[in-house]
C-alpha cells in the first residue's frame, strides 16, 4: 500500500516543479519530530501489550520490535501529504493568476 501511496504522490513533485524534495533538510525537520513521537508511542504501546502487529501481515524484519514497514509509513504517508499539499497550493495560486 505504500508503494502505492509513492507511484500516487511522487508524480507531482516533477508534474508541478515542486521543491519538497529538493530541499532535504526542511523535509527532515518537517518529518522528524512527528516521527519520533509516533515512532515513541508505537515502542510503549507494543512494550505495554495495547497492541501488536500481525506477523504474519508484516515483514519479518524488525527494528526495536516494530516492523520495518512502520517506520516506512511515518516516512511515506508524511511525505505524500506534503507533496499534495504543494501541489494544491501551486494550481490554486495558477487559478489565482488567471
Amino acid at each position: 500500500m505504500l508503494a502505492f501511496v509513492l507511484i500516487g504522490t511522487l508524480p507531482l513533485h516533477r508534474y508541478y516543479h515542486l521543491s519538497v524534495l529538493r530541499q532535504p533538510v526542511r523535509l527532515f525537520l518537517a518529518l522528524a519530530p512527528v516521527a519520533v513521537v509516533f515512532i515513541t508511542w508505537d515502542l510503549l504501546a507494543t512494550s505495554a501489550g495495547q497492541w501488536q502487529f500481525d506477523p504474519a501481515q508484516t515483514f519479518g524484519m524488525r527494528l526495536w520490535g516494530l516492523p520495518l514497514e512502520e517506520y516506512a509509513f511515518f516516512l511515506v504517508i508524511p511525505v505524500a501529504g506534503i507533496l499534495t499539499f504543494e501541489a494544491v497550493t501551486v494550481v490554486r495560486e495558477r487559478r489565482r493568476a488567471r
